[in-house]
């Protein structure tokens, strides 16, 4: 697949994956992207996950019709990206490695060499000229991960992103960018948005017109629309408008509680309600609606004068990710010491520009009538 007359595509499609990295449910599969330019001078554009190395070998020599690379560049050393590059060293001993100087210390670490004979260090700013196609280098530190750089191919105005502008899901496969992209950077990115921003102003220096991630489908039309989409998510804003409500129960009484909430929540108007029950749903799609929406409601049991397990996992994953600029309510459950608000509140703390709805629910074992209105108050104040 040529994505300019220069630019192939030369990654692969894994459909045996079930957990990405170890934790995100991807029942559509996975991208590994890697790309050629194709030039007086041949650059390859990273590697792929070490269970494709024999496939991305093959798109290797099809691509080049008996040609050798000169040039490996290697943006991000995660291993689904990175795992060929000693393969690829052994398979063309005169091509030259091209990447920042953290990433040469972790090819130490990974492959027991840095290649120091072969490598070419770059920096913000720096250029390798291919013949007709010159490439400029900017650091991404901690998008997500140190090393990181993304290049900008000023011939063609194409950007390889690295990790940004990534999804969950194989190529072959149709489904909503959005919301797999939202899900992936949110879990995998989230935390950096400060990072993310600081790239994204380098991006808006130059001319743009195609992104090829290192996941996902290469973009090409609407940029404006990817990059808005990613600008709010790196400045902890609000996409969409309405409530999403996060709620544990044992025995059910907290559950009739935010089901009563959320009826109220549309009889009142709300945009969208999104509900996840926290024991049972995906619990990163459950983060993606918290950082989606701008009013996050948390319901659960007092448990062990403490809140209930998937509740707190729940909190922890919000402040790892630098929660932040949005507007929480509280249910709280307990039969003798209700303690879950104090907990909650406890918990977010650290969390920066939250505001605190003032009706608060606390429910002692079942709903009652004072409960009722004490939900309806809360929703007249979300709404």
């Amino acid at each position: 697949m040529f994505i300019t007359d220069d630019i192939k595509y030369i990654g692969v499609n894994d459909h045996k994956l079930d957990l990405f990295e170890g934790q995100y449910i991807v029942p559509n599969g996975m991208a590994y992207n890697s790309y050629v330019i194709l030039d007086e001078k041949i650059a390859i554009m990273d590697s792929v996950d070490a269970g494709f190395t024999e496939d991305w070998f093959r798109n290797i020599k099809l691509a080049l019709d008996g040609k050798n690379p000169d040039y490996l560049v290697v943006q991000h050393m995660e291993p689904d990206h990175s795992a060929n590059i000693f393969n690829f060293a052994t398979e063309y001993p005169s091509a030259k490695i091209v990447s920042s100087a953290k990433s040469f210390v972790m090819m130490k670490q990974f492959f027991g060499t840095d290649f120091a004979d072969r490598q070419i260090v770059v920096g913000d700013g720096d250029t390798l000229c291919l013949g007709k196609h010159n490439l400029t280098f900017l650091t991404a530190p901690m998008v997500h991960w140190p090393e990181v750089i993304v290049t900008y191919d000023s011939t063609d105005k194409v950007l390889f992103s690295a990790d940004a502008f990534g999804k969950f899901g194989a190529l072959d496969t149709d489904e909503d960018w959005a919301c797999e992209a939202r899900r992936y950077y949110i879990g995998i990115v989230g935390k950096y948005g400060t990072q993310v921003q600081a790239l994204l102003k380098k991006a808006a220096d130059i001319d743009i017109k195609t992104i090829c991630p290192l996941h996902g489908p290469v973009l090409n039309e609407n940029l404006g629309y990817y990059l808005d989409l990613y600008n709010t998510w790196s400045s902890y804003g609000v996409e969409t408008d309405g409530v999403v409500i996060a709620y544990t129960s044992v025995y059910g009484n907290t559950k009739k509680a935010v089901q009563y909430l959320a009826e109220k929540l549309k009889e009142k108007g709300c945009a969208k309600v999104a509900v996840n029950d926290l024991a049972r749903c995906d619990m990163a799609e459950a983060v993606e609606d918290a950082f989606r929406y701008g009013k996050l409601v948390l319901a659960t049991t007092t448990y062990n004068n403490d809140v209930f397990p998937f509740m707190r996992e729940f909190i922890n994953h919000l402040i790892e990710r630098n929660f932040q600029n949005k507007t929480v309510g509280m249910i709280e459950n307990g039969t003798w010491a209700p303690n879950a608000v104090k907990t909650m509140c406890s918990m977010l703390e650290k969390s920066k520009n939250i505001t605190y709805c003032e009706n608060n629910v606390k429910i002692l074992s079942a709903m009652t009538d004072e409960n009722k209105a004490q939900l309806d108050a809360l929703a007249e104040e979300l709404v």
